[in-house]
């Protein structure tokens, strides 16, 4: 059997809060099974998981997002190399926008700053 992590080592490899953790699996995005001190266990894999959903946020999905591109995959199953390359390529007219609307915002305040208008338009 493979070797199931506690919560604290979840979150120590991964990066993510322990509260996180409980509340990406209350929102489904995560699965535990609890051991004979009704703790929580993980297999390795939510590693993967995480690395996932914190990827997918950075680029500004929202929870509701990323858990319909997970249930997209088989149950259970990590996201893959091919997995995150088909799901990755719809979000990259996303990122595109944001960088064009943070270097309209860095426009504006070059020009704000010569003005001192502060008004950013």
């Amino acid at each position: 059997m493979d070797e199931l992590l506690g919560i604290g080592e979840v979150a120590a490899r991964s990066g993510v809060s322990v509260p996180a953790v409980r509340y990406y699996e209350t929102r489904g995005l995560l699965t535990s099974v609890r051991d004979t001190g009704n703790r929580r266990r993980y297999p390795r894999t939510v590693l993967r998981r995480l690395a996932f959903v914190s990827a997918a946020q950075r680029v500004g999905l929202s929870l509701e997002e990323i858990a319909a591109s997970l249930a997209e995959l088989p149950e259970g199953r990590t996201p893959t190399r091919a997995d995150w390359t088909r799901l990755s390529r719809s979000w990259r007219g996303r990122v595109d926008a944001r960088i064009a609307e943070l270097e309209a915002l860095r426009e504006d305040l070059d020009g704000c700053i010569g003005c001192g208008c502060l008004s950013l338009r």
